[in-house]
């Protein structure tokens, strides 16, 4: 009996730890972030972008947007929480504050270009670089 109650509690315990699993992403959107990443290695994850330019982000699905920094780097940050709505004429509106770099905790707005008018928000998770190695 007592193997049981201490067997019960091992599950109940590990039930807690255990990490969601996360969004799923269809295969033509996991092929388009494969064909970002191919050939780079990723590094350690940075709270902000060194430099930012809005022609470089590329929206990979509603949790994932990546940012190219040339062909030998390129950002890929997982939204908290997701980004509900964002694609179709739906697109990603970033603000930054006394300065030109975007970091972890920022706020985008989701605007339908079409109608003009905010339908969401997500907040901005780490920058991880993945980058070309040196031959």
């Amino acid at each position: 009996m007592r193997g049981i109650s201490l067997l019960l509690i091992g599950l109940a315990l590990t039930s807690c730890a255990a990490v969601p699993p996360g969004p799923e992403r269809s295969a033509a959107k996991q092929r388009q972030l494969d064909e970002l990443l191919a050939g780079k290695v990723p590094g350690p994850p940075q709270s902000c972008l060194p430099s930012y330019r809005s022609n470089d982000m590329v929206v990979i699905d509603e949790h994932t947007i990546a940012f190219r920094d040339g062909s030998n780097r390129t950002y890929v940050t997982n939204m908290r929480g997701g980004c509900s709505g964002l694609g179709g004429t739906n697109t990603l509106v970033t603000r930054t504050y006394g300065t030109a770099e975007l970091c972890r905790g920022d706020i985008g707005q989701v605007v339908d270009l079409m109608n003009h008018f905010t339908v969401g928000s997500c907040v901005f998770g780490d920058f991880i670089p993945y980058t070309r190695p040196r031959r």
